[in-house]
């Protein structure tokens, strides 16, 4: 029976709790590589894009392990949102997501560099804004909850209550897409004759 270590390339406290979740033992090391702006016209590519090169980072650091790597933005009409840089930023946008509806979409990349495995995937989910108000936007920005998120909020934080609906997965709107990503290092695994070590 083969064992491989499981590292992760991402600093996003809600991806550890995801894979704890799921019972994935892990270690974390995030990758450092600076986010290209979006200039294309392909969403769903650039955050598969942008896992794959996290990932790709830390595989170098870790050839025997199998490296998962991430990344999720927000589509809002034809712009991509990251994080907010300061207020201002995350004002804008949460105006911008107000009463609309827009996408969620996170890039999810397993890499293991001596076995030469690249997996790369993205899942999109719908999410459905109610008309916000400036005080509950100005509200939220006070807690210091968007700046570390895509879009300038968390559906698992506070601004939960600014979504009415949802069309695709929960837990792809948090930071990683569970069942999807579940299946795909299963599949994986089996296909290497792997386990987790």
């Amino acid at each position: 029976m083969n064992f491989i270590k499981l590292v992760l390339a991402s600093a996003s406290p809600r991806r550890k709790t995801l894979l704890k979740q799921i019972g994935l033992s892990f270690t974390v090391h995030p990758s450092t590589i600076p986010e290209p702006p979006y200039t294309g016209s392909n969403p769903s590519k650039y955050a598969q894009d942008l896992a794959s090169l996290k990932a790709a980072e830390v595989a170098i650091q870790f050839p025997d392990a199998m490296v998962i790597g991430a990344d999720t933005i927000v589509v809002v009409g034809d712009k991509v949102l990251g994080k907010p840089e300061d207020g201002q930023a995350a004002t804008d946008m949460l105006n911008m997501l107000s009463g609309k509806m827009h996408q969620v979409i996170t890039g999810y990349s397993i890499q293991c560099k001596n076995l030469n495995i690249m997996e790369n995937q993205h899942v999109m989910t719908v999410v459905n804004f109610r008309p916000l108000s400036p005080d509950e936007i100005g509200h939220y920005i006070a807690t210091g909850n968007p700046f570390d998120k895509a879009g300038a909020y968390g559906i698992q934080d506070y601004s939960g209550i600014f979504v009415d609906r949802i069309e695709g997965c929960f837990y792809n709107v948090v930071g990683l897409p569970l069942s999807d990503f579940s299946s795909k290092l299963s599949d994986t695994l089996s296909q290497h004759k792997l386990h987790i070590d």
